[in-house]
């Protein structure tokens, strides 16, 4: 098998040393900048890349425009922790003092179809290790739903904080490129872009548990504690979100919490593509990462007469993008003035005859004083409006099942002395 590899930063004569063997791996190309260097392999002129610079120019930017142009990536460093930095980026690593044989014989070997022997190339640990097992993996929730304002940054605040009360360690991130609000819907005004530092740290292969606290801390709700990864200020700032970015920042936070939270924006559109000869950033993939790595979709639309078909359509568009994945819907907004006297009845007769297969699984009801209270004061309902039945339905939905005390009260009191 013949291999074509560009050699990016050679300061070591490399590049002499494996066109001097003459065998099967050949140097197409030097380079001194990286960006040339993805050039050159988006341009199909090479299979591999061999990485011979200064290690902490490597990110995951450059590793990911590397791989995923099919392009195997080799590093030469020494050093353990950039070594185990790479690794976890895909980067194959050798030492700076590899001969040209051993290198030419290493992408000759990853090159080829027949397994490499053990310990003849040092893998990413996703690839070696055995997954953890799934107690051990915290649920990433999406709430997404179609466009509008059906409630999604509501539920996806109030969701998190009812899961934190009811024992749940929870991460709550913002990941909406076209109008991230969670930072205030609780009161959190500063301009930090909490998503955008976890992702910048994951790419640069240094996310761990103190650079996650400092960029999401501990914000009290209720007397509930969750982490908050707050959204972008700018939503010109989108391509900040991207999705293996993104992927790894959620893979990571399963890892250290029970429960992440994530707000995602509407849109699932993939039309960029269409309008680029070559691979580009797309603003809706910050989503579609989020739903193909969720372990449940929140589908939340409105319940009235715009809101129900914008529903049924988003659903549909999500079958064909996602067709494995079955959400779970529910209604919010849910009152006399748009469906009717019996609203729940009424909106279940319709989706039955006009929606998709998918049942509705929730029915949140209309409390504008309840929502608007809890925005005026930038907190959760269970701080703003804890007798609230918009309040109870949401916990519910989260498994933190509450009575208000108005139930209870009047439990007792129909529950007294009997009848003389």
């Amino acid at each position: 098998m013949n291999v074509s590899l560009v050699v990016w930063a050679d300061t070591l004569g490399i590049s002499d040393g494996i066109e001097g063997i003459r065998g099967p791996v050949t140097v197409a190309r030097q380079c001194e900048d990286i960006l040339e260097t993805i050039a050159l392999v988006e341009s199909g002129l090479a299979d591999a890349v061999l990485l011979a610079g200064a290690s902490p120019d490597i990110d995951a930017h450059v590793v990911d425009a590397l791989r995923e142009r099919g392009a195997v990536v080799v590093a030469l460093v020494d050093d353990p922790g950039e070594q185990a930095r790479l690794q976890e980026l895909g980067v194959t690593c050798e030492s700076a003092t590899a001969s040209p044989q051993a290198l030419a014989d290493l992408f000759e070997l990853t090159m080829s179809t027949t397994p490499a022997p053990s310990g003849a190339l040092n893998r990413r640990p996703a690839d070696t290790e055995q997954p953890a097992p799934e107690a051990a993996r915290g649920q990433v929730i999406a709430v997404w739903g179609p466009t509008g304002a059906p409630g999604r940054t509501t539920l996806a605040v109030n969701y998190a904080v009812e899961s934190a009360l009811a024992g749940s360690a929870v991460a709550l991130v913002d990941a909406d490129t076209y109008g991230a609000s969670i930072s205030v819907h609780l009161g959190l005004m500063e301009e930090s872009a909490g998503i955008a530092q976890l992702c910048r740290l994951s790419d640069q292969g240094v996310l761990d548990r103190s650079s996650f606290e400092r960029a999401c801390p501990v914000l009290p709700v209720a007397g509930a504690r969750i982490r908050v990864a707050t959204g972008l200020p700018r939503p010109q700032r989108w391509p900040e979100l991207r999705k293996s970015s993104l992927e790894r920042v959620l893979a990571y936070l399963r890892t250290i919490v029970d429960v992440v939270v994530v707000d995602v924006a509407a849109l699932l559109e993939q039309d960029e593509e269409l309008s680029f000869d070559t691979a580009a950033p797309q603003r809706n993939a910050a989503t579609l990462a989020v739903l193909e790595n969720a372990d449940e979709v929140i589908a939340v639309g409105q319940a009235d007469a715009v809101g129900v078909p914008r529903m049924i359509k988003a659903l549909e568009q999500l079958g064909e993008l996602l067709p494995d994945h079955l959400p779970r819907v529910v209604f919010n907004k849910m009152s006399k003035t748009g469906l009717g006297p019996n609203p729940e009845r009424q909106l279940r007769e319709t989706w039955e005859r006009f929606g998709p297969s998918t049942p509705i699984r929730g029915y949140l009801p209309w409390d504008g004083d309840a929502a608007a209270l809890a925005l005026l004061k930038g907190n959760a309902f269970a701080e703003s409006s804890p007798e609230a039945d918009l309040r109870v339905s949401i916990a519910r939905l989260a498994g933190h099942d509450v009575t208000p005390r108005r139930n209870l009260f009047s439990r007792r009191r129909g529950g007294g002395m009997p009848r003389g």
